[in-house]
């Protein structure tokens, strides 16, 4: 039990650094005199982070210990949070930056941890795990501003309290790095990727994409309405909206896909709800906004939530497993990095949200298809190579 509620701390920063900015985006701009391309890479920078750094979490945890890795991350994301608000553009994309890779090593490793550990427990855990990420994402997004103003320090103070929460983490992770409670850690060995799966391919391509259409709209849908004369906590609360609807779905979406034999249905199902979201926002944004903002998190969250359960899905070892969480996390979020920096530079070359929208909304088709086709009931599996003797990855 102690060690589920500190999975679940520890998911609950792996989205507050960021769902934090887009409410006090136009602010810290403005403070820091960012241009329009500089503030489009700073968006993009903690994605582009959880992509380049994923791969090196199997290898530290095969150095150091599961357990130790994650409280060192977690110390290392408190730190950076207080670092990026302290000055000015160096300290703010520096911060960013650490803060984005200890945010990707967990990314990786809490579903091997979740596979090692709790059994016939997988799909809960995974509800539980992917239910306080949305969570974090929606409460960074609608009390960032209001924090700011309570301690009287505006977007620093809002974005920089979130680190007592990744303190409290740290604290509680603590006991878990005693010699006594680590257990050991079984990441892929050298040897073959799953490079030349077809297979993983697709359940990373569908991850990114997923994962691009949600943090587009985490950077920049905050300021779609409030270019719509939304106030910044109006705005902010549509933010907050799309996280908090997705909190039923990724708790018990995770168990549903792991008992369904196959999870087609609801891949479809979830993609499609995203699209009509973002369709919306498109077409008619001040028509009916909290539908769009409804519609968008019960997607975005059901789609992220069947994508994490994939990992443990279409892999039968745990070593298997952490080799799919790091290919489909790096490779995954590099793909997704470049949707909030595109999206920000269509619209500052355009100066219309309809140009990088419309993209999004065609981004749905390539994720529906992609999405179905690693949703059907196959499994990666090493094959020896005939030629070489070697094992690659092949699905069965």
């Amino acid at each position: 039990m102690w060690s589920a509620l500190a999975i679940a701390l520890l998911a609950l920063n792996l989205r507050a650094a960021v769902a934090g900015v887009g409410p006090v985006l136009p602010e810290l701009r403005a403070d820091l005199g960012l241009s329009g391309t500089a503030t489009a890479v700073f968006t993009m920078l903690p994605v582009l982070c959880f992509g380049a750094l994923a791969t090196v979490a199997p290898r530290l945890a095969r150095l150091a210990g599961i357990e130790r890795v994650l409280l060192v991350a977690v110390a290392l994301l408190a730190t950076a949070q207080v670092v990026r608000v302290l000055d000015g553009p160096v300290a703010l994309f520096a911060g960013t930056a650490v803060a984005g890779g200890t945010i990707a090593v967990s990314n990786v490793l809490v579903p091997v941890l979740v596979k090692r550990d709790f059994g016939r427990h997988t799909g809960l855990m995974m509800g539980v795990y992917t239910t306080a990420v949305a969570g974090s994402a929606a409460a960074a997004a609608g009390l960032t501003v209001p924090a700011g103003e309570l301690v009287g320090l505006g977007w620093r103070g809002g974005l920089g309290s979130w680190a007592i929460l990744a303190a409290l983490a740290a604290l509680v992770w603590r006991p878990f790095t005693a010699p006594h409670r680590r257990r050991g850690f079984v990441g892929p060995p050298p040897g073959p990727s799953l490079l030349r799966s077809a297979l993983a391919w697709q359940v990373t391509l569908y991850f990114g994409l997923q994962s691009l259409l949600f943090y587009a709209m985490l950077a920049w849908l905050p300021s779609i309405y409030r270019d719509h004369g939304f106030s910044p906590s109006a705005a902010g609360f549509l933010l907050s909206l799309t996280g908090l609807v997705q909190i039923p779905f990724t708790l018990l979406l995770p168990g549903i896909a792991v008992r369904a034999r196959s999870q087609v249905p609801l891949t479809t199902a979830a993609t499609l709800t995203l699209g009509a979201g973002l369709a919306g926002i498109l077409v008619a944004p001040t028509a009916a906004p909290y539908l769009w903002a409804t519609l968008t998190g019960i997607g975005a969250g059901a789609c992220f939530a069947v994508g994490l359960a994939l990992f443990v899905l279409r892999t039968e070892h745990v070593a298997d497993t952490a080799r799919l969480s790091a290919m489909a996390q790096s490779i995954g979020y590099l793909v997704c990095a470049g949707g909030p920096l595109v999206f920000g530079l269509v619209y500052d070359a355009t100066g219309s949200w309809t140009p990088p929208l419309a993209l999004l909304v065609a981004m749905v088709i390539p994720q529906l298809w992609l999405g179905v086709r690693a949703s059907e009931p196959r499994t990666i599996r090493p094959t020896p190579n005939p030629t070489t003797g070697d094992r690659s990855a092949a699905a069965s």
